[in-house]
């Protein structure tokens, strides 16, 4: 067993390793799957958006209130998880088929115990809700919607660990699937239970919550059960010893991740004052503003499924110690998420106005927000291409266990320049909404440029 543990964590025989070109095809292949994955859980959280909005335009309030409670607090796990990748990358990259192990091992143990606190904020939605200056009987629906979803952050988190570890080893191929395959589950149980229908009680958007709950118990036991039993995962004995915890490696986990966790706490913050600055504006720009930000957030799945894999593929390299095949990870993902957000970017700005119609209509009522809309995609064209590009580079710093400087140009650049360059633009020069796209791009065009900076400081530093 142990020679085909190690024949899994060397580079194949005959394979170019120093060649740019496959480089590429190695960073796409793994990136495909993970920005399919991410796809996949959009799809599954627009579902249950769409089918909550049967119940009124209250309970879609509500949900969206509490999904703003859920993901402050989500994130912060999140980025703890993220760093399951680097860790398991860097033991593939060394052949040390243990320490891979031990990575999955502390990712579990981090998610069930940081997910106990975890469910505070969910489960005391409605008195965080009420203190924010949410109206009662909006809180008191988003907490219904709360008390289903809150129990599902351990089995949430416990799957991204899984799937880190699956793209560590160059298998990010299962998660897809049972994330593709829990699509449709997911939707008929949430109108099952919304509705009370095949036998099961009404329970409205507690059922909601709850079918999400249980969905993402079912991914993690069904991801947990692949690799325990199925090739090439069963090689490395994934869940063998599960109690004994390797705390040094714990360790080394939290001091990865945590400053993952903030910065993008530290991202969720800004777009979510920008949606407040938005409605000091007028309800337009709220609305234009809400539709051009879910067309970034599926256009940021690409860059997103980039960074991923240019945090394994620099992994790789970093464990392997080569200097060389870490520098050409980064620009490979550099270069390669460059040219498809610019490819999708101006697919974008050619259809601007067709998405605003998709959501508003064609009628002379939404024709104002339709054009804002449009405006802020054009102007937007410049933070797409910023926002990915940071994405990407923050992921290969990860590959070297380098966050805590990532930390520091994420408040650099979205607190230092584009909340008071966007507050600036809007309200004391008349830019209104579009100034405050224009400060986003310009803040994430200087975190872009640090990370840049930093990758190639610390690349040159592995050469000398």
């Amino acid at each position: 067993m142990l020679d085909t543990v190690q024949h899994h964590a060397q580079p194949q025989a005959g394979v170019p390793q120093n060649h740019l070109a496959q480089e590429f095809v190695e960073t796409l292949r793994l990136a495909v799957p993970l920005m399919l994955t991410q796809l996949g859980q959009i799809a599954m959280i627009t579902t249950d958006l769409a089918l909550i909005g049967r119940l009124g335009e209250g309970a879609v309030a509500a949900a969206a209130l509490a999904h703003t409670v859920y993901f402050v607090s989500f994130t912060f796990g999140l980025g703890l998880m993220s760093a399951v990748s680097p860790l398991a990358a860097q033991a593939f990259g060394a052949g040390d088929v243990r320490r891979i192990r031990h990575s999955l091992r502390v990712g579990l143990w981090v998610a069930l115990l940081i997910s106990l606190p975890m469910m505070a904020s969910p489960l005391y939605g409605k008195q965080i809700l009420i203190a924010l200056g949410q109206l009662p009987q909006s809180a008191a629906l988003a907490q219904r919607y709360l008390n289903g979803l809150a129990w599902g952050i351990a089995p949430a988190l416990g799957f991204i660990a899984l799937r880190s570890m699956m793209s560590a080893v160059n298998r990010p191929q299962a998660p897809l699937w049972i994330t593709v395959a829990a699509i449709p589950v997911n939707a008929a149980l949430v109108y099952a239970l919304i509705h009370g229908l095949f036998g099961l009680p009404e329970l409205g958007l507690f059922g909601a919550g709850l079918a999400t709950t249980i969905v993402n118990l079912g991914t993690f036991l069904a991801t947990l059960a692949i690799a325990a039993w199925r090739k090439p995962f069963v090689d490395y004995r994934p869940l063998a010893h599960l109690w004994r915890i390797d705390w040094p490696l714990m360790r080394q986990l939290i001091a990865v991740g945590a400053p993952i966790s903030f910065s993008l706490l530290l991202e969720y913050g800004l777009f979510s004052s920008a949606a407040l600055l938005m409605g000091l504006i007028s309800t337009t720009a709220i609305a234009a503003h809400q539709i051009a930000l879910q067309v970034t957030a599926v256009l940021f799945m690409v860059p997103l499924g980039i960074g991923m894999a240019a945090t394994v593929r620099v992994g790789h390299a970093f464990g392997r110690g080569d200097p060389a095949a870490v520098k050409r990870a980064g620009l490979a993902a550099a270069v390669l998420g460059i040219t498809l957000v610019s490819a999708l970017t101006l697919a974008i700005i050619l259809g601007r106005y067709e998405l605003g119609r998709l959501f508003f209509g064609n009628g002379e009522a939404s024709a104002p927000t339709v054009a804002l809309t449009a405006m802020l995609l054009l102007v937007g064209a410049t933070f797409f291409i910023a926002d990915g590009l940071q994405t990407i580079m923050g992921g290969a710093l990860r590959g070297l266990n380098d966050t805590r400087m990532t930390l520091l140009f994420a408040a650099i650049g979205y607190w230092g320049i584009s909340f008071p360059v966007a507050w600036i633009l809007a309200f004391h020069t008349g830019l209104g909404a579009v100034g405050i796209w224009v400060g986003f791009s310009v803040g994430t065009f200087v975190y872009a440029g640090l990370l840049i900076l930093r990758f190639r400081m610390l690349t040159r530093k592995l050469a000398a």
